[in-house]
């Protein structure tokens, strides 16, 4: 928490190809109302993606649980869940 913010970020290193999407989900509906952002880079023949979340404290207390997921067409998506209480708050 800095500046009444919640901040989450995914990191996906050395991946390939470069069409994968990363998402975020909270209480397992989309984040549309959330602020994100995604970067990608190249390097050495593979790519790295990164996406950052923040939420306002206030709906940051209200979710129970933030799962970003990571796609590419139809495959089955990459996933990881945080619930609030495994997050660091300061």
């Amino acid at each position: 928490m800095q500046q009444g913010k919640a901040t989450l970020m995914w990191l996906a290193n050395k991946g390939f190809p470069s069409d994968w999407s990363l998402s975020w989900k909270m209480d397992d509906s989309s984040s549309s109302s959330s602020s994100w952002e995604q970067n990608e880079t190249y390097q050495d023949g593979l790519y790295s993606w990164s996406s950052t979340l923040r939420l306002p404290a206030d709906q940051w207390r209200k979710v129970g649980s933030v799962t970003c997921e990571a796609t590419k067409g139809s495959q089955t998506a990459v996933t990881q869940t945080l619930t609030r209480d495994q997050c660091s708050q300061s």
